[in-house]
């Protein structure tokens, strides 16, 4: 058996949630759409897990190139000149 709401109750409860929408709104700013902004964050979010992604990858080289310069008992700077990979402005 299911339980009816009247009319009444049904309008009171709207009213509720229609007040905290308004009040919501108000925290947020009247000319601001929370829609536009929730769509904006999740670029960013996008966009920083992409981000984070790739220094990740870069970690994982760095790594290896240890990897790598331990297993040919030499320097990742040699590594480097060996791949001709040397940025002309490092030290």
């Amino acid at each position: 058996m299911h339980a009816t709401t009247s009319a009444k109750k049904q309008q009171e409860y709207m009213m509720k949630l229609q007040a905290k929408v308004d009040a919501l709104q108000n925290r947020l700013g009247a000319n601001e759409d929370a829609e536009e902004i929730t769509s904006n964050h999740i670029k960013l979010l996008h966009r920083y897990n992409e981000a984070k992604d790739a220094a990740q990858i870069l970690i994982g080289r760095v790594q290896e190139l240890r990897e790598l310069a331990v297993l040919k008992d030499t320097t990742i700077r040699q590594i480097h000149e060996d791949m001709d990979l040397l940025d002309e402005d490092a030290n």
